[in-house]
Formats: C-alpha cells, sequence, structure tokens
C-alpha cells in the first residue's frame, strides 16, 4: 500500500470519516433486522422495503469505507474496481428492491390488506431522520475540513436516506391517525421511487468517476 502523505490533522479527520462510515453500516444492519422484522410481524410494507433498504445501505456502505481508505493515501485516485463492483451490486439490488415494492404494492392493493399497526414504522423513521441528519452534519464537517469532494458527495447522497424516512414516517403516521386503505400502499410506491433513483445513480457513479449525481441536480 502506498504510504500516507496526508498530515496529523489530516489523519484524524479521515479516521473520523471511516468511523462515520463504520457506524453507517453498523446502523443500517441493526435497522434492517428491526425493520424488515416488525414490518413483516405488522404486515406493513413500507416498514418491511424501509428495512431492505437499509440492507442495501450496508453494502454501499461497504463501498464508501473502502473509498474513504483510497482517499486518504491517495486523494487524486480514480475510483477502483472494488468500489465500481459495488456500486453495480448495489445498483442490482435496488432496482430488484424497486420490482419487489411495485409488485408487493400491487397486491396490497388488489387484496386491500391493511398493516396491523404502523406504529413501529412511526418510531424507527423518527430514530432513522435523527441519525442521518447527525451523519450528514458529521460528514459535511469532516468533509469541508478536508476539502475532499468524495465525503461532501457522500454526505449529499445520505440525504435520500432522509427522504425514504420521511415517507415512512409519513405514511406510517398517516395510517395510524386515519387507518385509510391504501396508504401502505402509497409509502411503498413512494419508497420505490428513490429507490430506482439510487439504483440509477449507482450505475452512473460505476461507469464514470463523478462522486454523486445529485451534485449536478
Amino acid at each position: 500500500m502506498a504510504v500516507s502523505t496526508v498530515t496529523p490533522k489530516e489523519n484524524k479527520l479521515y479516521t473520523a470519516a471511516l468511523l462515520l462510515a463504520v457506524f453507517t453500516i453498523l446502523y443500517n444492519l441493526v435497522e434492517g433486522i428491526i425493520a424488515t422484522w416488525f414490518g413483516y410481524e405488522d404486515e406493513t410494507l413500507t416498514l418491511f422495503g424501509f428495512g431492505v433498504d437499509s440492507f442495501i445501505e450496508l453494502i454501499s456502505g461497504v463501498g464508501i469505507m473502502h473509498m474513504i481508505l483510497r482517499i486518504r493515501y491517495n486523494p487524486t485516485a480514480s475510483r477502483d474496481g472494488f468500489e465500481r463492483t459495488a456500486l453495480r451490486i448495489t445498483g442490482t439490488a435496488f432496482y430488484l428492491l424497486v420490482a419487489g415494492l411495485i409488485i408487493g404494492a400491487g397486491m396490497v392493493i388488489y387484496t386491500g390488506q391493511k398493516p396491523e399497526t404502523t406504529l413501529w414504522g412511526v418510531i424507527i423513521s423518527s430514530i432513522s431522520i435523527l441519525v442521518m441528519l447527525a451523519l450528514i452534519y458529521g460528514k459535511r464537517k469532516v468533509g469541508n475540513a478536508l476539502k475532499s469532494d468524495a465525503i461532501l458527495a457522500d454526505a449529499n447522497c445520505t440525504l435520500v436516506c432522509v427522504y425514504m424516512s420521511i415517507i415512512l414516517l409519513v405514511s406510517s403516521g398517516l395510517y395510524e391517525l386515519t387507518h385509510l386503505p391504501y396508504i401502505d400502499a402509497a409509502g411503498t410506491l413512494g419508497l420505490a421511487w428513490f429507490s430506482y433513483k439510487e439504483g440509477k445513480e449507482c450505475f452512473e457513479k460505476a461507469s464514470s468517476d463523478k462522486y454523486c449525481a445529485c451534485d449536478h441536480d
């Protein structure tokens, strides 16, 4: 491995960025387990899909961790094969999730199935919003200190996780208050849209050296 030329201060900042990436991976693992469990138990497709998305974000997090290690030793290096492969795997997983969510929403609408409760969706999404906002703040702080476009782009892309959490919160909250049919299906389709955008972005990044397509929106 190449010898690092970063200063001691920069080295501490890269360590902080790495710890944020590791925390993101562990958080998504725990969130994925809890969300899919309660989504299945309470028959709420939006929460279950949100949990599956968390597992996919975990795979993405591994690629981000690798990216940080790469730029730590060579900030100007292009995206390597490992990162491109991780992006393609993540993109494929997102597209599969989109298909599953759309089919699932269709079945929910056709059968008129209603969740037993969406209370856990409210709880999990509320926690997720707070955690993701804290991660964005931490990543932006480190990215600005290092003047790293890669880390700042990762922070910007984390906003998508906030949007998906908001969809879960709104759909779960509305259903818990009104018990109107098809709210869960509508929330599921909202997740499908953002999952499609994330999958598309993964393939765009895998075939280029752009850090995040959201930088160009």
